[in-house]
């Protein structure tokens, strides 16, 4: 077998390899990806590989991300909407370890066809789903359950310098967060409207 068959036989095997750890479910929005890991599950509980640079790479996304953060949150407390503006945006990669969020975000990208655009999705511990959220979006979540474990990656880190939001509850956004009340920290309630939003981005 000549070594260019080789090579490509070998890339064959690393791109099963890959496809077997986890993958895009869902792009609602253009770069942004909803992933299911594969789960290895048996009697003493399961396992699986939650973040690959490899998988992302053979995407052609290459990142390095360099935060990691995680919250506590019990039910019926909304974050967000946050991001982080240039020169340090930040992609994240979100999940939950322990109960359950509404994950939403907003592109705020303002040359794109689907500026102003949501999408909001379940997140738990038992469906193991993550998203991939590139810079350009607003981020937050509610949390539906109590002693709710909220982890994400980040591609810079934290620059309270850079920090910006948009108001939760929006009206032209129409975000349904399930909560009419929910507990918010005093600077989530500062942002400004959507509708009266300059996004640097």
């Amino acid at each position: 077998m000549c070594k260019c068959k080789i090579t490509k036989y070998l890339l064959n095997i690393k791109y099963l390899q890959l496809s077997n750890t986890m993958e895009i479910i869902n792009e609602p929005i253009p770069g942004l990806w909803l992933l299911k890991p594969n789960v290895f599950a048996d009697h003493r509980g399961h396992f699986y590989e939650s973040y690959r640079a490899d998988f992302f790479n053979m995407k052609g996304i290459d990142i390095n991300f360099v935060q990691d953060n995680q919250s506590l949150s019990n039910r019926g407390i909304v974050r967000g909407l946050h991001f982080q503006a240039p020169p340090h945006a930040q992609d994240k990669f979100v999940r939950v370890v322990a109960g359950a969020v509404l994950d939403v975000v907003v592109d705020i990208r303002k040359d794109s066809p689907t500026y102003g655009k949501t999408f909001a999705v379940e997140l738990t511990a038992d469906n193991f789903l993550m998203l991939f959220i590139p810079k350009g979006f607003a981020h937050g979540f509610a949390t539906l359950e109590d002693h709710t474990i909220f982890q994400y990656k980040c591609s810079d880190y934290y620059a309270p310098s850079a920090e910006g939001g948009v108001l939760w509850n929006s009206p032209s956004l129409e975000i349904n967060w399930g909560f009419d009340e929910p507990v918010l920290s005093q600077k989530d309630t500062l942002h400004p409207d959507f509708s009266h939003f300059e996004s640097p981005f």
